[in-house]
């Protein structure tokens, strides 16, 4: 198949799966309403109490940043209101890394460009580093992984983040901020607010989380350099409204910490917990060290590999909801390699890859490697499955995401200067 063919099935003369996903989710979010507050007091309270974990071995930089999570929308609810700090105590391993997984907001590969670009949505360069939530209550704060090992124990200059003179802040009073840990300057770079001083922002849109995110870091103080009563420093992305001007602020402009990649915001996204069509991530070589997969050995494979899930009746899926198959593994196979429903295992795209029909899969070449590393414990997404493919054979480039922004459809309301949030 000629590279230029290859990416048809993701272009945009008509709606693709992607796309539609982006429409229902936001019609979902509407249609949807939770005790946000709850699950605020929910989340901090298990971050803060739950004991401390020896983390097991973790897989390479693209598995730790962006493996991908079910967007199951009655599991997650079920999850945030039922599972309360005594049982969640309780979880180790597997169960507890899918618990702390399934409570952040992670983003799908970008295979399309999505529709009103530079009206809907946000754009930011990710920083490298350790995703982790950020927890500040009674006078202390807590980092957790998203395998729900500790990062860091440490007073902070966040809302009852430390144990002052002044004293430790209300029992009310606490803070949860969506992290990334950057070793080189040993900052937490702050891409996500879900509660600031008690008050819950789950069901806020991206607009006004990135706007309070800004205001209240500043005023907080928890920008100041290390002291004694704050220990790290919190730091704010620059977000730009994803114009013509600020994608290439994102893409190209200087920023103090090691891009991975960019990070795109739906304006209208609420804080959805699981994988979401809403927040997309895109990479290429210039804005990240970490665009192909690679090995154990931190090696490019000569062919992609792909983590998947086996099902009772032999079929191999993603981790979306619903999941899409992607074939299916031989009985022998599963019967002397003594496998079982819910394994996750690894395949490599033979030379026949993927193909599409009407930007679908329809088949998919796989040659069985063996069991996943243990420390995974969701198979891949769709949409890092495609994405994958699509930087080895015909990548999504930055002029294919100006393209559409310099369109005469997409320039109607478009601002006439560079717009940064906050």
């Amino acid at each position: 198949m000629a590279p230029h063919d290859l990416r048809r099935p993701f272009k945009r003369a008509a709606i693709s799966d992607q796309q539609k996903r982006r429409e229902l989710s936001l019609l979902r979010q509407a249609q949807n309403r939770r005790d946000a507050q709850q699950q605020a007091r929910c989340l901090a309270s298990s971050i803060l109490s739950l004991q401390s974990q020896v983390p097991e071995p973790e897989p390479q930089q693209s598995d730790i940043e962006l493996e991908t999570v079910p967007e199951t929308e009655q599991e997650s609810g079920d999850l945030s209101k039922d599972l309360d700090v005594r049982r969640a105590s309780k979880l180790r391993g597997p169960e507890a890394r899918k618990w702390f997984a399934r409570q952040l907001m992670l983003p799908e590969w970008m295979i399309d460009v999505p529709d009103r670009l530079s009206q809907d949505w946000y754009v930011f360069a990710r920083p490298a580093g350790k995703r982790c939530f950020v927890v500040s209550s009674n006078g202390t704060t807590v980092s957790r992984q998203r395998n729900g090992s500790i990062l860091h124990h440490f007073p902070s200059a966040l809302p009852a983040g430390a144990k002052t003179r002044d004293g430790s802040g209300s029992a009310l009073s606490y803070c949860i901020l969506d992290c990334i840990f950057h070793e080189l300057d040993q900052t937490y770079y702050v891409i996500d607010m879900v509660c600031w001083n008690g008050y819950s922002l789950y069901d806020c849109t991206a607009e006004f989380r990135f706007y309070w995110l800004n205001s209240k870091l500043e005023e907080s103080g928890a920008c100041n350099p290390p002291s004694y009563y704050h220990k790290y420093r919190f730091s704010a992305v620059p977000v730009y409204t994803c114009d013509q001007s600020g994608l290439y602020a994102a893409y190209s402009g200087v920023v103090p910490y090691v891009k991975d990649g960019l990070l795109f915001y739906n304006k209208h996204a609420h804080y959805q917990t699981g994988n979401t069509p809403l927040v997309l991530v895109w990479k290429d070589e210039n804005c990240s060290q970490y665009v192909i997969d690679t090995d154990s050995k931190g090696q490019i494979p000569s062919q992609q590999q792909v983590v998947l899930e086996l099902q009772d009746d032999g079929k191999l899926v993603t981790s979306d909801n619903p999941p899409v198959l992607f074939g299916c593994l031989d009985g022998d196979i599963i019967q002397k390699s003594g496998l079982h429903s819910g394994n996750l295992l690894r395949f490599a795209i033979s030379d026949g890859g993927l193909s599409f029909v009407d930007g679908k899969l329809e088949k998919a070449d796989l040659n069985y490697l063996g069991k996943a590393n243990r420390a995974r414990t969701f198979a891949d997404s769709y949409s890092k499955v495609v994405f994958q493919f699509m930087v080895r054979h015909s990548p999504l480039k930055i002029d294919d995401l100006v393209a559409p922004i310099t369109s005469p459809a997409d320039q109607e309301n478009k601002p006439n200067d560079i717009e940064m949030v906050g």
